[in-house]
């Protein structure tokens, strides 16, 4: 395999660091450029020593031409605005893009296929491979068991996330709606309160926790007369996330421009 040089936007986040330090353990993968908001404190600085994996020549910049400049890919884990706000230079640069920020409307979604017409996308709301494989499960179960389950989805992060439910969550709702025939955004059920009568048919329940440290937990519940089919995935360390996101850079180096997604990565 031939060293992919890869760009990490949000290099001083806590995922933009944990990337960084697997990148400097992989014998295929080089930190080529390293990109941050133009407010961040540590422009300037070296990526590997803030990520603390020691001086690797990289520095911290808020330019994203000089960041991108020799990159076979980069990887953007910000969140949907910063994401949104970079649209127009991620075209101009022409870089291929593994963009993991969560918090996608289906609008910020539509627009990121559009961007993946100029250039190489991979898009996933969570890159473990752990999760992806969840995703294909819960599409051989829906497809299995039909109208005639209750479906509730129950997520759970630290209490520092800003977005609710997570986009692992949705993507999991989308990935069950899609089998059923039914719309994630109409059918979803995301606050239950008061006096709601009883569930409809067609809803599929989305219900958050936030709290400590928790890494990520994600359950999805089939519920009939007399039994139900659980379905959790758990999250121990947020290295996982970024493997996920270095499997991903080092496939999609060579692709042409398309949208693609870890099922394409992984091969499901």
């Amino acid at each position: 395999m031939s060293l992919v040089k890869i760009a990490m936007v949000g290099a001083a986040g806590r995922m933009g660091r944990s990337i960084i330090s697997l990148i400097a353990e992989d014998k295929h993968c080089e930190l080529k450029g390293a990109l941050e908001h133009p407010s961040c404190s540590l422009i300037g600085m070296d990526a590997g020593e803030v990520a603390g994996c020691g001086k690797n020549g990289v520095e911290i910049t808020d330019d994203i031409e000089k960041a991108f400049a020799g990159c076979d890919v980069f990887i953007d884990f910000t969140g949907a605005e910063p994401t949104m706000a970079n649209l127009e230079k991620y075209e101009k640069a022409g870089v291929p893009a593994i963009i993991a920020s969560t918090g996608m409307t289906s609008d910020q979604t539509k627009q990121l296929e559009k961007l993946a017409e100029k250039i190489p996308v991979v898009f996933s709301p969570n890159m473990s491979v752990g999760v992806n494989l969840t995703f294909k499960i819960l599409e051989m179960v829906t497809q299995a068991i039909g109208e005639d389950w209750d479906i509730e989805i129950i997520e759970a992060h630290h209490r520092m996330k800003k977005d609710a439910p997570s986009g692992t969550a949705m993507k999991m709702g989308e990935v069950i709606a899609n089998v059923l025939g039914r719309d994630i955004e109409k059918d979803g059920a995301y606050s239950r309160h008061g006096l709601i009568g009883e569930r409809t048919d067609r809803e599929i329940g989305m219900q958050t926790i936030r709290a400590g440290d928790i890494v990520g937990e994600h359950t999805a519940m089939f519920c009939t007369n007399g039994e139900r089919i659980e379905i959790t995935h758990r999250a121990h360390t947020r290295d996982m996330f970024a493997k996920g996101a270095i499997a991903a850079a080092k496939w999609l180096k060579g692709k042409d421009k398309g949208f693609y997604n870890m099922f394409d990565v992984l091969g499901l």
